[in-house]
């Protein structure tokens, strides 16, 4: 008998769990777009390399296309329709539309997902390739536009609006600390 070319797996996708039976083969960028209609989540080069298609899996930020999704199986997939409060905006979903960081909209699902594990990633304290001082106490090095331009790299824009993707990062980074300093008083 041969073996099975498919696997019935379990997606928990912004916080909804969907059982579904998948081809092993299929990635999580076609099983979110074609299976369960999530079409926020975009097809870009489908070879890893533009970042149109990044999502969070268990918060870490994804290029779904190489994904498979059988990998996802009982996973926390986070796409850009699950990062709102019910009608609020997600801060980087904000800042990105108040400061224009979009122009034909079509890489921003990507940009928005990899801009919020990018604040997470700073505030951890992980360092970039462009970071000094990569000590561990030296704290994490301050989001200067050179440190978010180095880790949002992943993401392409080829309408070029990186200088308004880099300031809305840094407003909702901003935005973030201040929270995070507010609850902590």
């Amino acid at each position: 008998m041969a073996p099975s070319t498919s696997s019935t797996v379990t997606l928990n996708i912004n916080g909804e769990k969907h059982t579904l039976s998948v081809d092993h083969r299929t990635t999580l960028l076609d099983a979110l777009r074609e299976r369960l209609d999530l079409t926020g989540t975009k097809k870009g080069c489908d070879h890893g390399q533009c970042g149109a298609c990044t999502v969070l899996v268990d918060g870490r930020r994804t290029v779904s296309c190489l994904q498979l999704a059988v990998a996802s199986d009982q996973r926390e997939v986070t796409t850009v329709e699950g990062l709102a409060d019910g009608d609020r905006l997600h801060p980087v979903q904000q800042a990105f539309l108040d400061l224009d960081g979009f122009q034909c909209g079509y890489c921003t699902p990507g940009q928005i997902c990899s801009a919020v594990a990018v604040i997470e990633e700073h505030a951890a304290g992980w360092p970039s390739a462009v970071t000094g001082d990569v000590s561990p106490e030296a704290g994490p090095p301050p989001l200067t536009p050179e440190e978010i331009r180095e880790r949002m790299s992943g993401n392409l824009c080829r309408c070029s609006a990186y200088v308004q993707i880099v300031e809305a990062v840094s407003r909702a980074a901003a935005e973030n600390r201040t929270g995070a300093e507010e609850a902590a008083a």
